[in-house]
């Protein structure tokens, strides 16, 4: 990271008209040089601030004061979440998905990170591996909540062994001291079968229960595996596997339950897919705060499909409603929706987790003409199935024998910035595709502009 840079100017915002250009970099703040954006939103937060702004190529800086009302945003974007050098990860874990990455995708996605700041701006996983006395007294001063940890093991010499880090075994330490000072923690297991699933999973939710209860969730995580994964101690759950994790959950559920007066632990979507188990029902999640790891994601997805309501609250990093933040590996912006300009028959493209789902209400809302085509990985192969991981070339493959005739409905999540995953762009995929935000209600939304409501017989 080479400091901070204004990457945009919100017009008509306290910045705007001001001198500051797209490109400038931030010297100074009130004095002081921000580390990252947390601190910079600390520092504009007055009625007066005071910048030191150097233009690109220029040898001199200079000056520029900004009166607003206090807690008024400046309205301006920075290019970066992290203005001196984002804290790289230096845990090997056996089942980290980057190292199941092929070469030649884009160079955001190798990057391995274990910054405490990106687990409070963004939702990321910290294994806390890096964590230092400094870090936790600005986390509990600075009031950094919640941050996401990724525990996987509570035995000390099992979790050493699966980060490949020997300061795995004691880096939970810093969880305790978290909690202790009331920061709230969202934590993840990785279930990887053979390994930390069975009796070691039950350690693992036991000690939660007895040394970590301050918990606000724990999720229980099945093992990805993709075609190019050189582990030969890692591989994807069996239904029966995922079948014992349920089980498992279960039965701490209920514990926690009556322990905590909370059922604390939760299990991924793919869990109850994979074992061919229905998904609970919208009162098993008292929230979505760990949508990332697909906990929840499915129900939602229905209950909005349906119009039932909205599920509880979505908590996925602090930078949901900060202005001007910066849009950050894949959260960057997915793609422009647009309206298809044809009303031919439709075509849903989706991975192979979701195609029975979008089935199941597709049928029952009335869009029985709706196709659903599930599109195979075979980008990454193994047992990955999520939408978000197709690719252009997955995508490109699946459309070679879509009739010209109909209009084809694609997710966003496939998408970042206009891309997928191996860098094809949205207008190489030979055909007018339209980009539809993930969601049940915008789906449904799309699907009744395109075709007249059919009946549904009682």
């Amino acid at each position: 990271m080479s400091g901070a840079r204004i990457d945009a100017i919100s017009p008509g915002s306290p910045a705007d008209g001001r001198g500051l250009r797209p490109g400038d970099e931030l010297v100074s703040v009130n004095g002081r040089t921000p580390s990252d954006i947390i601190e910079y939103q600390q520092l504009i937060d007055g009625e007066r601030v005071t910048l030191v702004v150097r233009s690109a190529g220029a040898a001199l800086s200079r000056k520029v004061t900004i009166e607003k009302a206090a807690g008024e945003p400046l309205g301006l974007h920075i290019d970066s979440a992290v203005f001196d050098r984002i804290r790289t990860c230096d845990n090997h874990c056996t089942f980290c998905f980057i190292y199941q990455l092929p070469k030649g995708l884009r160079r955001s996605l190798y990057v391995k990170d274990d910054d405490y700041r990106l687990s409070f701006l963004y939702g990321n996983y910290t294994t806390l591996t890096r964590f230092t006395e400094m870090d936790l007294e600005r986390v509990v001063d600075e009031r950094l909540s919640p941050l996401y940890v990724s525990v996987h093991t509570t035995t000390p010499e099992r979790r050493a062994a699966l980060l490949r880090n020997p300061r795995g075994a004691t880096s939970l330490r810093w969880l305790t001291e978290i909690l202790r000072a009331g920061i709230t923690v969202h934590a993840q297991v990785v279930v990887c079968p053979g390994v930390n699933d069975g009796d070691e999973l039950s350690t693992t939710m036991e000690d939660v229960l007895t040394t970590y209860p301050e918990l606000a969730t724990v999720a229980l995580v099945p093992l990805g595996v993709s075609r190019y994964s050189q582990e030969s101690t890692m591989r994807p759950p069996s239904p029966d596997e995922a079948a014992r994790v349920l089980d498992q959950l279960e039965r701490y559920r209920d514990l926690a339950t009556r322990v905590l007066g909370r059922p604390l632990f939760y299990a991924s979507d793919e869990y109850y897919l994979i074992a061919g188990r229905p998904l609970p029902p919208a009162d098993h999640y008292e929230s979505l705060d760990e949508a990332e790891n697909g906990i929840g994601m499915t129900t939602a997805f229905r209950r909005a499909f349906r119009g039932e309501g909205a599920m509880p609250a979505l908590g996925t990093g602090f930078f949901q409603s900060v202005d001007g933040a910066p849009a950050w590996g894949y959260r960057a912006a997915r793609a422009v929706t647009s309206t298809p300009s044809g009303a031919g028959p439709v075509v849903i493209l989706t991975g192979e987790y979701a195609a029975p789902l979008l089935r199941e209400l597709l049928d029952e809302g009335g869009f029985a003409d709706v196709s659903v085509r599930a599109v195979r990985n075979e980008y990454f192969g193994g047992n990955i199935k999520v939408t978000g991981l197709l690719t252009g070339d997955d995508l490109r493959r699946a459309l070679a024998d879509v009739p010209a005739d109909r209009t084809v409905l694609l997710p966003d999540v496939c998408l970042s910035e206009g891309r997928f995953l191996d860098g094809t762009p949205l207008d190489e995929l030979g055909r007018e595709v339209t980009i539809v935000p993930t969601t049940g209600q915008d789906l449904r939304l799309t699907l009744e502009r395109l075709m007249p409501r059919l009946e549904v017989s009682a």
